[in-house]
């Protein structure tokens, strides 16, 4: 049986929102072979997550001690099992029909080593807003998001908190970036340098969007920390890419 392990890392949860992604994760129908793992893995030890959700073998919940999302993603990974691994944000729901796109498309496509998917955010009234600007679906050629990325005031084409992306990949680059606010970025943008990507245009991810998310935080946004990280993050992909080029 292969196995796609998806990472959730867990800080004060909101039990209603944590409760809706365990229920898009039920809602999800797997093509034949696969089974998926959800790494519940909590930054800090409260044990909240264990008194939300209820008992499920597919559910794996750990913790580690206050170390912000990136390390606590990366702990998660750790114990992941799967060939490949998908995020999923503790207050995002995946939509039906997501896990088996993405197996597909990797399955499919070996060149392919991570897909993302068209999203739509979710606001507080229920309501969905979507994107005017998703790529045609179709693969994304090493170097194109990271000069999309540049050339638009550091905005994605695609956002990465839909990312599906193979294990090996991932644990390569070493796992998502340790900066604030913007290790899924990091580490987008580092896969989307060194290997072939494809987008979905199908909605793969309600992105809800409520006041304690932490992009909606002023410290996200604080420019002398935000361009710290940008800076970092473009370093990154730029040295990258360096490295593929034949010397």
């Amino acid at each position: 049986m292969s196995v796609i392990s998806i990472i959730t890392p867990v800080y004060k949860p909101v039990p209603e929102q944590l409760l809706a992604a365990y229920r898009s994760l039920q809602e999800q129908r797997m093509p034949e072979g696969w089974a998926w793992e959800w790494i519940v893995q909590e930054d800090g030890e409260t044990d909240a997550a264990c008194s939300i959700l209820p008992e499920d073998e597919r559910v794996s919940i750990s913790r580690n001690r206050h170390s912000g999302v990136a390390i606590t993603r990366n702990l998660g990974l750790a114990r992941a099992r799967g060939s490949l691994v998908k995020n999923l944000d503790q207050d995002d729901i995946l939509t039906p029909g997501v896990l088996g796109r993405d197996i597909q498309v990797m399955t499919e496509n070996p060149e392919v080593q991570w897909v993302t998917s068209r999203v739509l955010d979710l606001l507080p009234d229920g309501s969905t807003v979507g994107f005017e600007n998703d790529p045609p679906e179709g693969p994304l050629a090493p170097g194109l998001v990271l000069r999309h990325w540049q050339e638009h005031n550091y905005r994605l084409p695609v956002h990465p908190t839909t990312i599906c992306i193979r294990r090996d990949l991932l644990v390569a680059l070493g796992g998502w970036m340790s900066v604030p606010g913007s290790d899924d970025t990091g580490m987008l943008i580092a896969a989307s340098v060194v290997s072939t990507g494809y987008f979905v245009g199908e909605v793969g991810l309600l992105y809800r969007k409520w006041p304690g998310q932490v992009t909606a935080g002023a410290s996200h946004t604080e420019p002398v920390e935000w361009k710290l990280r940008m800076s970092l993050i473009e370093e990154r992909g730029r040295t990258l890419a360096a490295l593929q080029r034949p010397s």
